[in-house]
This record gives C-alpha cells, structure tokens and sequence, in this order.
C-alpha cells in the first residue's frame, strides 16, 4: 500500500503544488497590466513551478521510500516485541488454525512456532463453536491444561481493504488468542475456602427420655461420658473445637476442608451413637446443623441454626449442611423419634391462645386439593377460635366426594356461619392487619390453597406433621412442625386439650379431626404412637363415634372400581417397587383414589414400595407408600417432594406420566447404586 497514497503527508507535500496556480495567474495578470513589471514576475512564476513540481516527484519518492523504511523496522520492532512477550500470543485464522504464535505461547504449548492445526487440538475448550461466539469485544473462556488453569482472552479482528487503496495481502477474518495464568490465583482462593470457618450445633434428639429409662446413676453417667467421647472422636480429625453448653447440647468450630470428609461418609456418628446402649431401652439418636459458606461468623452461626430447625423440624437424627443458597441433607433414615413428654403441646397451645387473643379474625387454609386430615385440623382451629370469641373461616376451594360427607355436617340448621367456607378469592379479600392465617397440614407455601395469604398476612402460624424442606414459609410467629405425628389432626387434638378447661368439642366436630387421625394412620396401622392414641381417646371422650366416622368414610362404587383398576395395571420394578397411574376421570377426587392405592400396593408379597401417578387439573401428584425397609421421603425429595419414611409424596406440572414414572425409575436405580437402598 503507497504511504503516500493518502493523510496528512500527502497534504502536506501537496501545499506547493497548490499555490503555482495563484503565483502563475498573479504574473500574468501584473504582465498583461505593465510589461516591464510583469515579465520578471512570470519568468519567476514560471521558474518557482518547474522547481517545485521537479522538487515534490523527486522528495516524493524519497520520502516513500523513508517512511516504507520507519514501517519494516518499526513492523520488525512490534513483531520482535510480540515474539518476546512474556504471556502467551497466537493468532488463528477463521477456521481456527494457527496463523502464528510468540516465543511464550510456543514453550507453553511445546509447539513449533510454524504449528498449523486447529487450536482445539490443544485446548479442546476452545473448540470451533466456541471460537465463533467471538466478536470485537473480548470473550474470555476458563481452560484447563497439565493441572494449570488459563483464562484465554479472545477477540475477532476484520480485515477490509479500502476501496481506494492497492490491494492488500491479509483479507479476511482472524483471531487473537491471549493467555493469563490463573493457577495461583485459583490456588489462593481454594485455599481460602479451605481455611473458612464452618459452625456446627450437636443436638441430643430425646436426651430426656433415653437417660430417663436408665434407673442406675451410673449407667446415667456412662451413657453421657460414651456420647461426649464418640463426638470427640468423630470429629478429631477435623481439627475441632467442640463445646458442651448443655447436657445435650454442643457447639463446635472447624475449617472448611474437612466438611468434604464428613460428607463422605454421611456423618457416620449419627449411626454410632444411635448404637450406643448401656441399658437404656431407647436409641440415642442427634441431629447436627453446619453453617457453610459464610461471609461473617455471625451469618455462620445463623446459618447452623437454620441447618439445625430443619433437622429438628425433619424428624431429626439427622445432618443437615446450610450454605448461602443449598441445603444439604445426610442420615435420613429411621422413623422420627416419638417424643413422650407434651411440655412442647402445652407451650404451643398457650402460644397460640396468646396470639388468637390479640387478633381480630382467623383464617385458616391447608394443602391444594385438602383432604380429611387438612379438613379435621381445620375445624379444630375454628373450635379454638370459637372458645375465644374470635370469628374463623376456613379456605375450602374444592369440595371433592371425600370431603363432602364431613362439610355437610357444618351448614346453618346444626348453628355454624354461612361463611364458615371460603374461597381463595374471598380470603384475600378479607385477610388485613388483624388477621391471623394459621396453616394446617402442609409447611410449604407452594402448596397451600391461597398462598397469597402468606404474602399479604404478618401473622402467620403453622402447624404440620410432615418433614421440612428447602422450601418453607417464612417470617411465622408461631411454627409446630413434629414429624413424629401421624397426622395434623394429633397436633390439634392435643393442642385443644391445654388450649382451654372449657374447652368443648360438638360431635360432629370430634368427628371430623377423628376422621383425619384415622384416614392419616390407615386406620391406625402405620405411622402410630402413644400420643396417637392418646389423641384418639380424648377425641373419643369428645363424643367421636367410630361407626358413624366409618360410615361418613365410605365410598362409592367407582371409587372402588377406579382404585381396583390403578392396582390392577400397576408395574412391578426390580422385583420390589410398584408404579402405576391413576388417569380416570370417572371419580371426583382421584388424587385421594392414588394415594388410597399406593396403600393397597402395600399388601402385596414382595413389594417394598409404592408410587401411584394421578394426572389432575394439569399437574402429576404422586403418592409413594412403603412399611419399613424404603425411605420414599429421600426419594420424593430428589423428585421434588417430600414427606414422611412411610408417606410421601410431590407435585410435577412439567412432565407427562411417563415421563415421572421414568424419573422415578431412574432415581431408584441412582440410590440403588449409591447404596441408599438396599434390596
């Protein structure tokens, strides 16, 4: 290309030329005026011309060949520069190919300089599609490579000749590739990671009840001295500092890079304490909550005690691990640990009285589609507020085939309010500063009936039977999660039995909470305890007829044929796992038919566990059963449910049946494979 073709040299040598025209019509017009005057003039003017003209082709081409010169030494100088820059240069050509590469890029590859393959068979990162993400910004990609890490700094250059210029020899696109060294960088900060400070709380789930049933003070000390010295033991490894503040509770500290360990082993102390036995009667079972990922200690410890309301609100005997954005479960195995004594039943009653007291209003809601248990916990809030004074209105959207025998027992005619039942709709209406939304039945705000009350409400309680998971509702001034429970009707029965002296249940009231003990147990064969019973019996004395519960229990023939049918077709999966899909449309409410199926399963020889499909108003609920050996909570939780050992279950609105049944499969064969389930 002429370097004088264009620019500011061009103009600069072209000034001369510019004025001859000027000096030349200045001689002639002088000449033509006065002779005399004017011919010196011209021949000067004409002298000046042929001097400058001959003056600019000769420094012309001098001044070329000068600049031509400053540009091949001052390319050769950039060239050298490059050649001897310390990061790692290349430049590829469209297709990717190396066009050229400096002195560092060629030792850091161990590549020839004149090297012409694709740079994806050296970086297989950088691959074709990667490359053409490229543009005049900068696109920076992570690499790897021989235990070092680069981030590898790319940029589109484009190559368009001028239309006025001499052709050029580069026409096209090419790519310039940069390296940076980020190994120590990246070293630096895992090992700032590893040396974060994680904290812990150990919590001894029934302390209580296991040193209780020990009647030897020796053996009372003995069993303390093995739980501390198994704790000390687990964690020594880990370089921790373990506090004792209480007789069954621990407070310890350690650095990140040892969680991965504890982890590893899915903190096996919880099973080696819940082995220890020195007479007691009872398994000694703890619940751990670690904070990780914290940017302050304090949110650390915030972090713990979150990990730690979890575990306890999931049953305990467990480890939870709480970061900034995950939840992290391990030990999920056993039944929730019953606890005896109902100090905890009695407070929370008296909490709940308090805050009833202080309200204008009540509304109560529990799960989508309710059912009995929802419905019986319902009316056992409304019978509290009534004792007080206070009005109450349950939100019932859908009223199915089960439920209607139960809410036809609550109409005007037997004295209860015309809007006793409401609507979602209607609730949000209604809900205002001085009101109180109590939840019954679930502890997930993505399924309760109306979960806008939860975004409109300051005042809400909850009260719940199933396992807590990552997502729970916030911001509650009063929570009553027990695992332990059968059903959320227990938690009410005992709460009604200290929330008042006077306390008076109408029999068909009694009823209903005792229907939802009963539909919650299989007609108390799973998931009982004492306190089961115990509800059951004051329900009883409340004026709770078993014959008439039964009768108002019963279904219709296509119910039963529908659930006959889901038995019918159901899948036998590795020889103990049964899925099927309840798609009838014949019965009113076929979510209650998949779950009364998903038990039916049960009595089948060889069947471990159960999972039923309903496919209801767009969504796929499923209901997974087992008796003992299955823990169908982990698995609905990694389908995104949850629930209890026994009875779980979730909710899918973006698959079809098969493709959840699939899932299914799938994540059994996963735990199968991880040793979470054994056949």
């Amino acid at each position: 290309m002429n370097p004088l073709k264009k620019g500011y040299i061009r103009a600069y040598l072209s000034i001369p030329l510019y004025m001859i025209p000027a000096i030349l019509a200045a001689g002639a017009g002088l000449y033509f005026y006065n002779r005399s005057s004017g011919t010196p003039v011209l021949i000067f003017a004409v002298i000046y011309s042929l001097a400058v003209i001959l003056a600019y082709l000769v420094s012309r081409r001098k001044m070329a060949d000068e600049i031509m010169r400053f540009a091949t030494g001052y390319g050769t100088i950039q060239k050298e520069m490059l050649k001897g820059f310390q990061l790692p240069y290349a430049v590829l050509d469209d297709s990717g190919r190396f066009f050229w590469m400096n002195r560092a890029f060629s030792k850091f590859t161990g590549e020839d300089p004149s090297y012409k393959k694709p740079i994806s068979t050296i970086f297989p990162d950088l691959s074709r599609e990667t490359l053409e993400k490229t543009s005049d910004l900068p696109l920076t990609v992570r690499i790897s490579q021989d235990d070092m890490i680069f981030d590898a700094v790319l940029s589109r250059i484009d190559f368009k000749p001028e239309k006025d210029c001499e052709p050029v020899t580069i026409n096209g696109t090419l790519i310039s590739v940069m390296l940076f060294d980020e190994t120590a960088h990246e070293k630096l900060k895992a090992a700032f990671e590893d040396q974060r400070l994680v904290t812990g709380l150990i919590y001894i789930d029934n302390y209580d009840e296991s040193i209780d049933s020990l009647e030897d003070d020796v053996k009372k000390s003995l069993i303390r001295a093995i739980i501390d010295r198994k704790i000390a033991k687990y964690f020594r490894p880990a370089d921790a500092i373990i506090r004792k503040t209480d007789n069954d509770k621990y407070f310890l500290i350690f650095q990140q890079k040892y969680l991965p360990k504890l982890e590893e082993n899915k903190f096996s102390l919880l099973d080696d304490v819940r082995t220890t036995k020195v007479g007691n009667d009872r398994e000694v079972t703890l619940s751990i909550g670690i904070g990780k990922g914290a940017r302050t200690y304090s949110q650390s410890a915030e972090y713990s005690r979150a990990a730690m309301d979890l575990a306890l609100g999931r049953g305990g005997s467990q480890a939870v691990i709480k970061s900034r954005n995950h939840v992290y479960y391990y030990g999920v195995r056993g039944k929730e640990v019953e606890k005896t004594t109902r100090v905890k039943a009695r407070v929370k009653a008296q909490a709940l009285r308090e805050m009833m007291e202080t309200k204008d209003s009540i509304i109560v809601m529990g799960h989508q589609i309710t059912d009995v248990d929802a419905l019986g916990a319902a009316v056992g809030v409304y019978c509290a507020a009534r004792e007080l004074g206070k009005k109450c209105q349950i939100v019932l959207n859908t009223i199915t085939s089960s439920l209607r025998p139960l809410v036809d027992k609550f109409t005007p005619e037997e004295g209860y309010p015309d809007d006793m039942f409401i609507k979602s709709e209607r609730a949000v209406e209604l809900v205002s500063e001085g009101t109180l939304v109590m939840v019954v039945d679930t502890n997930r705000p993505s399924y309760t009936e109306c979960p806008q009350l939860l975004e409109k409400s300051a005042s809400i309680v909850v009260f719940d039977h199933h396992r807590q998971g990552s997502e729970r509702i916030e911001n509650t001034i009063l929570s009553y999660i027990e695992p332990y429970a059968s059903s959320a009707c227990e938690l009410i029965a005992e709460t009604l039995q200290y929330f008042s002296d006077r306390m008076q249940l109408a029999p068909q009231e009694a009823d209903c909470i005792y229907a939802g003990i009963l539909i919650d147990t299989n007609n108390f064969m799973t998931k009982t305890g004492v306190r089961t019973f115990e509800a059951a019996a004051y329900l009883k004395r409340s004026g709770a007829d078993v014959t008439r519960v039964r009768k108002l229990l019963r279904e219709d023939m296509a119910t039963y044929k529908a659930r006959a049918e889901v038995v019918r077709h159901a899948e036998v999966y590795r020889g103990a796992f049964a899925l099927s899909v309840c798609k009838t449309d014949e019965v009113e409410s076929p979510t209650i038919v998949g779950a009364q199926a998903s038990n039916e399963l049960l009595n089948i020889v060889g069947i471990k566990a159960s999972f039923v499909e309903t496919v209801y108003n767009g969504k796929i609920y499923v209901s997974a059963r087992s008796i003992d050996e299955i823990d169908v909570q982990l698995i609905m939780e990694r389908l995104g449910g949850g629930g209890h050992l026994n009875v779980a279950g979730a909710q899918i609105s973006d698959a079809s049946a098969d493709e959840v049944k699939q899932r299914i499969k799938d994540i059994l064969d996963a735990m199968i494979q991880e040793g979470e389930i054994k056949l």
